[in-house]
C-alpha cells in the first residue's frame, strides 16, 4: 500500500506538475530558430590556448560537461514506428526543458538489443532509457547491471523489473485494480472476465481476481479465449449471466467485437477495459462500448504534447511516446543533484516524492515498477469522459 507523504509532499507534486504544464503550454516556443547573430569584430591573432581534449571514444566525442544517457529503441523493423516516436519525444523533452546537462545518444535495438547495449556501455552511458520490448529488457539487463548502469525500460511486463531494471510502461494490474475499485464504488458486486490466452491474459486474470477480492466483490466467471476467436468463451461466460460488470482484457477493437454478445445476456452490464483501450485513438467512436469504463493515465497533458509533436515532426505521435518524454523529465530533475562525471544516483529513482510528467504522477516501488495515478474514463456519445479523476499524488 502507498505510504502517507503529508502536506510537504503534496507541495512538491504541485510545483512539479506546474513545471510540466509550463513546458507544454507555450506550444513550439522552444522550437523557433533564432536569426543569425551579428558577426563580432575581427580579433588580433593570438597563440591558441590549450583547452580540454575532446577526442573520440568508442565512436562518440568525449564530453565531460554533460551526463551521458543512452536511448535503446527499435529504429528499423516492425516496431520502428513506435521506436522513432519515442526517440522524437526525447528530443522534444530536451528542447522543452532547455537542459544542457544531458547528452542522449540513440541506439537501434532492431539489429540486436545486446549489441546496442554493449555499444552504449562502451560509449560511457551512465543511464539507459529503454528498451521497449520485454525480451530485449531481459537480454540487456545483465549487461547494464554488470556495468552498474540503471535501466529505465518502456516495457509493461512486470516480470522483467528489478535488479537495476525499472519499468515506465503501464502495468495492466494497476488499470484493472483502478477500474474494479471504481465499479465497486458504483454498487457493482458481481464480476466476470474475458481474457486472451497468453502472458498478458494470465497477468490480467491474476490481477482481476485479486482486485475483485480486495474490493469485496465476487468473480462469478472467468473465461480464456484465443484472440480473434472469443465466441466460445462468451457462450461459456453467458451461461452464468447476468453480471454487474465484465472485464474484457484486450484492445479496444476486440472489446467492441465482444461487447454485443455479452450485453445480450446481461443487458445492464457495465463493460470494463484495461489500459490498452487508451492506446486506441478510435475508442470513443466504438458505439458497442457505450457506457464502458476503463482506467488509464490522464490524456490532458498528452493532448498538448501531441500538438507540439505534430508541429515539430509533421505526424501524430504513438501514445507510448510520452514514456520517452517523461523519462527525460525524470533525468533532468535528478541531474540537478547529480555530480558531473559520477555514476547515476540510482537511489534517487526511489524518492518517496516520486515524479510527474505528461502521464501524471508516478513513483517507482521497491520492485522497480512505476506506480501510476490513474483516472477512469467512460465511453459515451462518440467520445470519452473522465468520471473519476486521477489523484494528484499518492497520499491516501
Amino acid at each position: 500500500m502507498a505510504e502517507r507523504n503529508g502536506t510537504a509532499q503534496r507541495g512538491v507534486w504541485r510545483r512539479w506538475a506546474v513545471l510540466v504544464t509550463g513546458l507544454l503550454l507555450p506550444a513550439c516556443s522552444t522550437l523557433v530558430p533564432r536569426g543569425p547573430a551579428e558577426a563580432p569584430p575581427p580579433r588580433r591573432a593570438t597563440r591558441p590556448e590549450t583547452g580540454p581534449e575532446l577526442g573520440v571514444d568508442a565512436g562518440i566525442p568525449r564530453d565531460t560537461a554533460r551526463h551521458r544517457i543512452a536511448l535503446l529503441v527499435p529504429l528499423s523493423g516492425p516496431n520502428a514506428g513506435v521506436g522513432q516516436s519515442i526517440n522524437n519525444a526525447t528530443q522534444l523533452a530536451v528542447l522543452d526543458t532547455g537542459t544542457d546537462q544531458l547528452r542522449i545518444t540513440t541506439y537501434d535495438t532492431a539489429g540486436g538489443a545486446v549489441t546496442a547495449a554493449q555499444r552504449a556501455v562502451a560509449d560511457g552511458a551512465q543511464l539507459i532509457l529503454g528498451p521497449l520490448l520485454a525480451d530485449d529488457v531481459r537480454a540487456v539487463s545483465p549487461i547494464a547491471r554488470s556495468a552498474n548502469v540503471p535501466l529505465i525500460s518502456f516495457s509493461n511486463d512486470t516480470g522483467v523489473a528489478g535488479n537495476g531494471a525499472y519499468l515506465m510502461g503501464y502495468a495492466p494490474s494497476q488499470s484493472i485494480d483502478r477500474v474494479v475499485s471504481f465499479a465497486r464504488s458504483r454498487g457493482v458486486s458481481s464480476f466476470a472476465g474475458l481474457v486472451p490466452n497468453g502472458l498478458y491474459g494470465q497477468r490480467a486474470s491474476t490481477a482481476f481476481l485479486r482486485s475483485v477480492e480486495g474490493a469485496g466483490g465476487q468473480v462469478v466467471s472467468l473465461q480464456v479465449y484465443e484472440r480473434g476467436q472469443a465466441s466460445p468463451a462468451v457462450t461459456r461466460l453467458n451461461a452464468k449471466a447476468p453480471f454487474g460488470a465484465v472485464l474484457i482484457a484486450d484492445g479496444g477493437a476486440a472489446g467492441a467485437a465482444i461487447a454485443p454478445g455479452v450485453k445480450r445476456a446481461s443487458p445492464g452490464v457495465h463493460l470494463l477495459g484495461t489500459e490498452l483501450w487508451n492506446s486506441d485513438a478510435s475508442i470513443g467512436g466504438r458505439t458497442a462500448l457505450n457506457g464502458a469504463w476503463f482506467a488509464s493515465v490522464s490524456d490532458t497533458l498528452y493532448r498538448q504534447f501531441a500538438t507540439k509533436y505534430r508541429a515539430r515532426f509533421g505526424s501524430a505521435p504513438y501514445r507510448l511516446s510520452s514514456l520517452g518524454y517523461d523519462a527525460v523529465l525524470l533525468a533532468v530533475r535528478i541531474s540537478r543533484d547529480w555530480p558531473m562525471n559520477r555514476p547515476f544516483p540510482e537511489a534517487r529513482l526511489r524518492d518517496a516524492g516520486g515524479f510527474a510528467g505528461i502521464d501524471g504522477a508516478f513513483r517507482f516501488g521497491r520492485d522497480g515498477i512505476a506506480e501510476r495515478a490513474l483516472e477512469v474514463q467512460e465511453i459515451r456519445g462518440g467520445t470519452t469522459t473522465v468520471v473519476s479523476p486521477a489523484p494528484s499524488d499518492f497520499t491516501r
